[in-house]
């Protein structure tokens, strides 16, 4: 019950978010702070939310990481301890359906595997909003955001969605995405895609974009994720 509350909880904090962001004279789906400074570094600020990043966090120390959320500079794409839980459930579902043992504390999953998805939300560099391009998931032959190669060089899509207003085409506010490409050799096909409820926030060593709950899986493909804990169970032998 206390988890259920805890992500009804942060749904409404991103609804909360965005409807109070649509007021602001920029446009910008942002953080909705009067100060967008955090005086700390990325993993700081994790750390200062437990109920919105502890696992996130956690995940961070399991891959190694820790330091480099410290000092580097980052770009980081914040997903929140619900995609996590998900994954977790998920993963779960798919080892017990095959017959293995299921995860009972993150530690138990390698950290290679953590890396490997956690990298999927972090680039160099510290960019805002304003430093990304357009996207319309609608008409990407005229707005197709960028890809960018994220820390680990897994190929994503970044744009900043303009919505409409009062009938007006792209002079409504503006939200951050990002988007997982599965093959970039196909880089158009097959793209899954998040929305940021909260972004700009500007720490010592970098910037933070938190996603929206609408964000359900950590690593946005638990299928592939769930294949990699279970080859990593039999090459352990257990």
């Amino acid at each position: 019950m206390r988890l259920r509350k805890k992500y009804l909880l942060i749904l409404i904090i991103a609804i909360a978010g965005i409807s109070a962001c649509q007021k602001e004279k920029d446009y910008y789906l942002d953080s909705g702070l009067a100060n967008p400074y955090f005086k700390g570094s990325v993993l700081d600020y994790l750390n200062a939310q437990p109920f919105l990043f502890d696992s996130v966090a956690t995940v961070v120390n399991l891959a190694g990481m820790d330091s480099l959320f410290k000092s580097d500079k980052i770009t980081f794409f914040s997903p929140t301890d619900y995609s996590i839980s998900n994954l977790i459930i998920f993963t779960n579902q798919v080892l017990y359906t095959n017959g293995y043992d299921t995860i009972r504390a993150l530690n138990e999953i390698p950290a290679p595997i953590w890396r490997k998805y956690l990298s999927c939300y972090l680039f160099h560099g510290a960019n805002q909003l304003k430093d990304y391009p357009q996207i319309d998931y609608n008409l990407l032959i005229n707005y197709p955001g960028q890809t960018y190669y994220s820390w680990d060089k897994q190929p994503m899509n970044i744009g900043v969605i303009y919505n409409d207003a009062n009938g007006v085409k792209y002079v409504g506010y503006r939200q951050l995405s990002l988007a997982y490409i599965p093959d970039i050799s196909n880089p158009t096909q097959g793209w899954k895609y998040s929305y940021v409820a909260s972004c700009n926030i500007l720490t010592d060593n970098g910037v933070v974009h938190v996603l929206s709950s609408q964000h359900a899986y950590f690593g946005f493909d638990p299928i592939k994720f769930a294949l990699d804990v279970q080859a990593a169970i039999n090459s352990s032998g257990k």
